[in-house]
């Protein structure tokens, strides 16, 4: 499509981006469920793909400072996020190293 990625591609590659780092232990799509993106077949839970910007909802793993967290997180997927700014919300934390999760791990 003449070169634009459409949101839910966007959101797909994000997710998965998300969910490979060490930090992350699930995606949230926050207290009222608004952190989502709308795909043929369902939403992409936890990554909200918007004109101008991404959200990411987040659960990470307790140990690391939050600030450090996010920040790596948004410099990670700003590149995937199609020219849109990207919002880091952590969401909850939970027990357990970082690390500990599935997938691979840098």
């Amino acid at each position: 499509m003449d070169g634009v990625d459409e949101p839910g591609d966007i959101a797909r590659r994000v997710a998965g981006a998300a969910l490979r780092s060490r930090d992350v232990a699930d995606l949230s799509a926050g207290a009222f469920g608004t952190l989502s993106t709308p795909v043929p077949g369902g939403r992409v839970r936890g990554v909200a793909v918007r004109a101008d910007s991404v959200e990411v909802g987040v659960v990470v793993h307790f140990g690391r400072p939050l600030p450090e967290i996010a920040g790596g997180l948004r410099r990670e997927l700003a590149p995937l996020a199609g020219g849109r700014a990207v919002h880091i919300s952590v969401e909850d934390v939970v027990a357990g190293a970082a690390g500990t999760g599935t997938g691979p791990r840098s």
